[in-house]
């Protein structure tokens, strides 16, 4: 990247992190696709519709997904340009739009989930300290939705207090609370008596934490004692289990939407298409028109 695109880069980094609370992931994603921009055009912040037109080409190996990243990243940087004065048009406009499908999340069945508790059970039976953090890891994954990064990071202090929920900081820097189970407060308190005093981590791992891989690594082994293929199995399977056992329960999907954690309503409509049977069910009881509720004053009801 040049270094009038990189000077640029720094200070729309900036802004991302002040006005809109950008987490360093989500940063260092931007980073890595305006580069990738660079490495076709040369020049970003000076280029036109004719060049933004060849990215088109240039990106027809990449998957949709990953090709709407990076025509995302560079619209938000054109319009900071704009916005700065740096730039008096945007040329965004000649940026690849590929039809992308929001894919169905990877589901287990109610069965299934039971059935890596018992063996998580039968194991923490034992007392054996890492029997006893692996259910409570568990706990915490199915029973209340944490995204693997959420639940690696959590300080040893984490639930030491009696009230039923954490206030977790989750993507962007954005606060949700999330409420905890009597079964996940009694897993983790069990697993804490083993943890040496001056701890700094509830799940620590070599020098920190544990990471996400060894989390993953960890749940795939669970899904293995359970008798379910590990391919099927990982912690983010475990948040949508958590999300879709909820709906199909009656949970709402505002209040699905907060336990998440998810910006946009959107994001959590997918889980939607779980229970459609009992959605149907729903709309054929509850409606207006379907009880009659809307006739017309003075005829037939």
């Amino acid at each position: 990247m040049r270094d009038s695109d990189r000077a640029l880069v720094d200070r729309f980094a900036d802004m991302l992190a002040a006005e809109s609370g950008a987490a360093r992931n989500t940063l260092l994603a931007y980073r890595s696709d305006l580069a990738a921009a660079a490495e076709v055009l040369g020049e970003v912040n000076s280029a036109g519709t004719a060049e933004l037109a060849k990215l088109a080409g240039a990106w027809a190996e990449l998957s949709p997904a990953t090709l709407a990243r990076r025509s995302a990243a560079l619209r938000r940087f054109f319009a900071f340009l704009v916005d700065e004065g740096f730039r008096t048009d945007d040329p965004s406009s000649a940026l690849p739009r590929p039809h992308t499908v929001r894919p169905l999340p990877r589901l287990l069945e109610r069965a299934e989930v039971d059935a890596m508790f018992e063996a998580a059970e039968d194991r923490a039976a034992s007392g054996q300290p890492l029997a006893l953090r692996n259910l409570a890891l568990l706990e915490m994954l199915y029973g209340s939705g944490l995204r693997a990064t959420e639940l690696v990071s959590l300080p040893a202090r984490a639930m030491a207090r009696p009230e039923p929920f954490l206030i977790l900081s989750g993507k962007g820097g954005k606060e949700r609370l999330v409420p905890i189970s009597d079964r996940a407060r009694t897993a983790v308190a069990a697993w804490r008596e083993t943890l040496p005093k001056g701890a700094a981590w509830l799940f620590p791992g070599g020098k920190a934490h544990i990471s996400r891989v060894r989390l993953f690594q960890l749940i795939r082994a669970m899904a293995t004692d359970a008798g379910i293929a590990p391919e099927r199995v990982s912690p983010h399977v475990l948040r949508h289990a958590f999300a879709t056992h909820l709906l199909g329960n009656g949970a709402d999907l505002r209040v699905l939407q907060a336990l998440l954690g998810h910006a946009d309503i959107a994001t959590t409509q997918i889980y939607t298409h779980v229970d459609s049977a009992r959605l149907v069910e729903l709309v054929n009881r509850a409606h207006p028109l379907a009880r009659g509720a809307l006739a017309k004053p003075g005829g037939p009801s």
